[in-house]
This record gives structure tokens, sequence and C-alpha cells, in this order.
């Protein structure tokens, strides 16, 4: 009897072993994709990533600082596909209001905007219960018809004051801020604690005393104002807004996150890390994909196997029953 005992704890400890080592393995495989990729589409275009570094970090600012409030959604299991939609839109605001006010105002009248699509988005999935991803495929599609109307004539421009503060150390700065903030509010503040627990699960999130429903629509509301603040960053890189302003964020996103080892599902598995080595694992794929000379369709093409590939490894069958 002593012996069977033994035997099924060795076989236990075993196992946890086991588990604990393809944890590792699956936490580790994003950076050595992100060195495996950079590598290879170095040499691929003979050194050019390396030589044009500034090329390469100038489209990862928005994407990065998006991704942001994006994981946050993600980590307590919802989605939002109306990221590029909340871009456009900001956009359009920042531009309007620089012309008439100090910058500071613009920037405050942008997080302003994706703040109040945001509190849409949370109303919707919060009091009306209906799913993440319905919702925000609807807003995304409102505000993608609003965008164009207000660009149907001529494109939005900023004022030049914004223009001329297109440099590469102010967005740099201001997606160090945005991470760096976002860095501590996941890993050392009850927020982080609270995220996880409703990613693994919001009923026992619920016994624990959290405040679930509220928790939820504060983070939509969140995500739409970090997406806001991007929208200033994306105006001074931009100048002005047409039709297309913010068109496919969404999706850069939501491939950038799983790149980076992002479980679908969220929960306790979430890590801060995924959204800085997803959102350069995207760009230097990107990157170098452009450089190769592909064409847009040959580049979907490749995303596309990336990302599926990603997924079946990264994705939390057991909990991925069902979509929130």
């Amino acid at each position: 009897m002593a012996e069977q005992t033994k035997t099924g704890a060795v076989s236990r400890d075993a196992e946890l072993s086991k588990l604990s080592r393809m944890s590792l393995v699956r936490s580790l495989l994003p950076i050595i994709g992100l060195v495996a990729v950079f590598i290879v589409f170095n040499v691929l275009t003979n050194g050019r990533m390396i030589q044009n570094p500034s090329l390469v970090m100038s489209q990862i600012y928005v994407t990065m600082i998006s991704a942001t409030g994006v994981f946050f959604i993600m980590t307590m299991g919802g989605l939002d596909f109306s990221q590029g939609s909340i871009l456009g839109m900001a956009s359009i605001v920042v531009c309007m209001v620089s012309k008439v006010a100090p910058v500071p105002v613009a920037v405050i009248a942008g997080i302003a905007t994706g703040a109040g699509i945001g509190a849409i988005n949370g109303f919707f999935y919060v009091n009306r219960k209906i799913k993440s991803f319905i919702v925000t495929i609807c807003t995304m599609f409102l505000f993608r018809g609003i965008i164009k109307y207000l660009t149907s004539d001529a494109p939005v421009g900023a004022s030049a004051t914004m223009i001329l503060m297109n440099k590469d150390e102010l967005k740099l700065i201001c997606t160090l801020v945005v991470v760096i903030l976002g860095f501590v509010a996941f890993h050392f503040t009850k927020f982080g604690i609270h995220l996880r627990a409703i990613g693994a699960g919001e009923k026992a999130a619920k016994f624990a005393g959290i405040h679930t429903d509220r928790t939820k629509f504060l983070i939509y509301v969140l995500a739409g104002a970090i997406t806001g603040f991007a929208a200033f960053v994306n105006v001074i890189k931009v100048g002005s807004v047409t039709a297309s302003g913010g068109n496919q964020l969404e999706t850069q996103i939501l491939i950038a996150l799983v790149l980076g080892g992002m479980p679908i599902s969220g929960g306790a598995k979430a890590r801060f890390l995924n959204v800085i080595v997803g959102s350069l694992l995207y760009i230097v794929l990107t990157s170098g994909l452009t450089m190769m000379g592909m064409t847009t369709q040959a580049m979907q093409l490749v995303q596309g196997v990336v990302f599926l590939i990603f997924v079946a490894v990264f994705a939390d069958r057991e909990s991925l029953k069902v979509i929130k």
C-alpha cells in the first residue's frame, strides 16, 4: 500500500514537472520567435532591418499603446474589434481640436473620445449582456461609417504645431509611459489581480468579492482612453486623418498579442510581456515582408499562417469553451 502511494506521488511529481517544462517552453517561444524572425529577415533583406531601425520602430508606437488596453480586455476574457474605429474617431477629434485649442486640450479631447466609445462598448457588454465580440463589431461599423462621413470631402488635418511635434523621441516617451504604467498596474496592484481572476472564472471572482460588472465596464473605458491617447501619437505621425484612419488596427493588435503568447481566453496565464514581445514581433514580421517587396495579399497570407500556428500553440482549449 505504501509502495503504491509512493509510486502515485512520483507519477504526480513527474506530471507536474512535465507541465512546468511545457509552460516554460510556451512562455519562451515568442521571445525565441522574435529573435529568429529578426535574424531571418535581416539575412533576407541584406541587413536593411539593422540599417534602418528607426523605420521599423516608427510603426510600433500606435500598435503597442493600443495593444496595452486590449491586453487588459483579453486578460479578463473579452474581445474588442472596435479599436481601429476608436483610433480613427479620436484622431479626427484631436485634429479638429488642435486647430482651435492648445495641444494638451486636443490630447485630452482624444482621450475623452476614446473613453466615450469604450463606455458604449462597456454598457452594452455589461448592462445589456451582449457578447463582447458582437458589441465591438457593431460599434466598429458604426464609427467607421461616421469616420467616412467626416472625411468624405477631404482629409481632416491637424494644426501646424502638432505636425511639427513629429519626433521619434516624443513618440517613444509616450509609448514608454503607457507601457510602464500598464506593467506596474497589472503586476503590482489589485487591478491586475482582479483582471486575471475574472478571466480565470467570473463566478469565482464574484464569490471572492470582486465587482466584476463594474471592473469589466471600467476596463473597456480604460482601453478606449488608451487608444484615444494613441490617436495623438498617430496624428503627429501622419498629420491628417482619411477615411481609412485606424483601419485594421484591431486585427494588428489581436495578431500582435497572440504572437506574443497571449492566451485567447485570458486568465492567470496572461503576462504583460505579451504586449511588448508581440508588438515587436508583429512589426518586425510586417516590416521584413515589406522590405522583401511582398504584395499586400502575400503578406496577409504569411501573417495568417503564422497567426494560426501561434493560436494553435497558445489557445487554452479547456477554458475556451465560452466566448465572453
